[in-house]
């Protein structure tokens, strides 16, 4: 791809970006008055105040980053289980337990049902309810499972001879050998579980639970309402316009601390087997 074209979709990206963080920053009078794109004409922490005057914000940060570094780990653990298993051809039922997997890709029971069931397990007002449901995704277990399958089998011949047992081969060898592809399913997973706030909103009424995005939530749905209420009040309307981008500077802003971390492997992920000798 031209460099031009590159640099162009590039700037297209960042500006938005650029002036979302920019506003973040305006006090309500420099933010009603706009005319700015990369720096605010009045600096202002206004709209960071209004989101962390809360002291629950920090216990729902807590949540926050339990449930994610939680789940990722489980998530990801659970489907290299199931996929190093799927991916040796002498599994009895292999067929049976791929069509089944391949079920939950398409079909799934549905909000009501599914929260009957959650209830039904006690997981309502549970902190459990945001990594068990989220342990197995079917799509993962494909990914994985043709990384599996690039194992030679010579490794775990070699390995059986030593005296490894299934469980030894599966944590390692085959574990370290895919860490791009987990590497890659851990990142999409963690930005789902980061992000995620319809789980606390259909089954928390618990607010210690809650998540920071759920918490954010409410905050933005307050301003929301105290603007409503305020008709005409432009520096009122106006400061939650800031307090909503300031939400989402905080919520973004881990992921994008996160991802340098893990890119080398996730660019190694996507791109192993794209091409073929």
């Amino acid at each position: 791809m031209n460099v031009t074209v590159i640099l162009l979709i590039t700037i297209i990206i960042l500006v938005p970006l650029l002036n979302v963080l920019a506003s973040s920053f305006s006090g309500s009078t420099a933010l009603a008055e706009g005319g700015f794109i990369f720096f605010p004409k009045e600096w202002s922490l206004d709209n960071y105040r209004a989101v962390f005057k809360d002291t629950s914000i920090w216990k729902a940060f807590f949540i926050s980053v339990a449930k994610t570094v939680i789940g990722v780990v489980t998530h990801v653990f659970f489907c290299a289980m199931v996929a190093f298993a799927l991916s040796k051809k002498d599994l009895r039922g292999r067929k049976l337990y791929t069509v089944m997997g391949i079920i939950t890709m398409f079909f799934s029971g549905g909000m009501i049902p599914t929260y009957l069931l959650m209830k039904q397990l006690g997981l309502l007002n549970n902190f459990m309810v945001y990594i068990l449901p989220q342990l197995f995704s079917y799509y993962d277990v494909v990914i994985l499972m043709n990384f599996f399958r690039q194992i030679p089998a010579s490794l775990e011949e070699s390995a059986q001879i030593d005296g490894a047992g299934v469980w030894k081969i599966f944590l390692s060898i085959a574990m370290p050998l895919s860490k791009p592809a987990l590497a890659t399913i851990a990142l999409f997973n963690g930005v789902y579980q980061w992000n995620d706030f319809m789980t606390a909103k259909l089954y928390m009424t618990n607010k210690d639970l809650y998540p920071v995005q759920m918490k954010l939530y409410e905050i933005i749905v307050q301003q929301q309402a105290q603007s409503m209420n305020s008709i005409g009040n432009v520096a009122l309307s106006t400061t939650s316009k800031g307090i909503q981008l300031a939400t989402i500077v905080v919520t973004t802003v881990p992921i994008i601390i996160i991802y340098p971390l893990l890119q080398k492997h996730f660019v190694s992920g996507m791109m192993l087997g794209a091409v073929k000798e």
